[in-house]
C-alpha cells in the first residue's frame, strides 16, 4: 500500500477500500490542504472539527496523484 504519508503513521481505515469516484477526480480545497501538508492531520484544519470518522483523506491523495497528477504548485483552490 503506497502511502505519501510517514510509514509510522496509519491512517487508512482497516478493510476500508472504497471510495466514492466523485473525490478522486479532482484536486478539492480540502484534498489540497491534505497534499500540501503531507497529510500531518495534526496540521489539517478539520482537526478540531472532533469528527467521528477515520479521515481517507490519504487514499484520496494518493490516487488523484495516479489518476490526475499532482496539483499544481500554484494552486490553492479546486
Amino acid at each position: 500500500m503506497g502511502s505519501i504519508i510517514d510509514e509510522v503513521f496509519e491512517y487508512y481505515s482497516p478493510g476500508n477500500d472504497e471510495m466514492s469516484e466523485s473525490i478522486t477526480q479532482n484536486w478539492t480545497e480540502q484534498a489540497l490542504e491534505c497534499y500540501y501538508i503531507n497529510c500531518d492531520c495534526k496540521r489539517c484544519s478539520l482537526r478540531n472539527g472532533h469528527y467521528s470518522f477515520i479521515c481517507q483523506m490519504p487514499k484520496v491523495i494518493d490516487t488523484l496523484i495516479k489518476t490526475v497528477g499532482e496539483p499544481e504548485r500554484n494552486r490553492k483552490t479546486a
